[in-house]
């Protein structure tokens, strides 16, 4: 099997509630997401009760919880002991922080130092890149029948690239010709597309990175500026006389939109967009640009003039090996439902005014 292959099924199993065995130069080690396998299977995976969980270093922090061994690294995952009362409901509820103001306190909580920290730094990778929450029971490598290699996961994660599966024609109102190319990811499998507008005329064409937002694109939401980005974007891109738009499978800023759900959730609670990420265990913003990076090579660009107010995409695109000849402000206007969540990406994203 491929590498790529091996982490698609790899993110399949933690999806449906299968452990995966991680092989690595120490000993392997067997996950299962927290989220995904309730408590009947778990006392067949488990039934010694030595399962031990595991939860991302954002969350862990929330909890006022480290790693002794990793204290001074936030992003590195902890290990906590097996309790007796530590049952599958109660390690679900300590994973998702929606739960946290509507429980009693659960402890204590004794964190581990963990021989295999690279290892399950992977196995919480591989859950996020599956849209659950990062958290998973650390069982006994016998206990899983699929396997998948630490240097599987690492060589995805810094070769991960794109594939053309199909393009067609896509008349669009009030448009130049376009067309429509769709590309599935090496590495999770997702499939994202392009959106070709009018014509380039040789020169770098005007491309906008667009992150899926089912809430904001599909449903009008007011709590986001998608919709309208979206929207603005295409007009922008028709009255150029033709540009690229890119859409990516990225909700959430990458955390799926189960979790954005749960991020929206904790925001009615007082949170802001950064701190609910940080709460659900998460980094501030957990997309990457390597994809979009590969889609533009896949379609003969790599230059581009880049309709953001976003640093991290031009970053991420130029890290990425396609360069920004030039960033064009995109910015929407406020409403009374989003102007918290515009300030905040301004004031703690660093995006631009213009």
């Amino acid at each position: 099997m491929t590498t790529a292959g091996a982490v698609r099924n790899a993110i399949a199993a933690l999806r449906g509630g299968r452990p995966i065995r991680i092989t690595a130069a120490g000993a392997p080690i067997a996950v299962a997401a927290v989220e995904t396998v309730g408590q009947e299977l778990l006392d067949l995976l488990d039934p010694r009760q030595r399962a031990r969980l595991v939860i991302s270093g954002e969350r862990a922090a929330a909890l006022h919880l480290a790693n002794e061994r990793e204290a001074a690294d936030p992003g590195a995952p902890v290990v906590l002991d097996r309790a007796q009362w530590l049952d599958a409901a109660t390690a679900l509820a300590i994973a998702d922080p929606g739960r946290d103001l509507d429980r009693p306190p659960i402890g204590p909580l004794q964190p581990l130092t963990d021989s295999c920290v690279e290892s399950v730094r992977g196995a919480v990778d591989l859950a996020r890149s599956a849209g659950l929450l990062p958290a998973l029971w650390l069982l006994q490598a016998e206990a899983a029948n699929q396997s998948i290699s630490l240097a599987d996961i690492e060589h995805e994660r810094r070769h991960s690239a794109v594939e053309i599966v199909a393009r067609a024609k896509l008349p669009l109102e009030n448009l130049p010709p376009t067309q429509i190319v769709a590309f599935r990811a090496s590495d999770d499998g997702q499939e994202h597309v392009a959106l070709l507008i009018g014509a380039f005329g040789g020169k770098p064409p005007l491309v906008r990175l667009h992150s899926e937002c089912l809430t904001g694109d599909v449903f009008g939401s007011l709590k986001c500026d998608c919709g309208p980005q979206l929207k603005d974007a295409l007009r922008i891109l028709g009255a150029a006389g033709g540009g690229i738009l890119l859409y990516l499978r990225q909700e959430g800023r990458g955390i799926g939109i189960a979790n954005k759900i749960r991020a929206y959730s904790l925001q009615d609670r007082g949170l802001d967009t950064v701190d609910a990420n940080r709460r659900l265990g998460f980094a501030d913003d957990e997309r990457d640009y390597g994809h979009a990076a590969s889609m533009l090579r896949a379609l003969g660009v790599n230059e581009v003039r880049l309709l953001t107010n976003n640093p991290d995409k031009v970053e991420g695109l130029e890290t990425a090996g396609i360069e920004v000849v030039e960033r064009v402000a995109h910015q929407m206007p406020a409403n009374p439902h989003n102007a918290d969540y515009l300030a905040t990406k301004r004031k703690r994203s660093g995006h631009f005014l213009v």
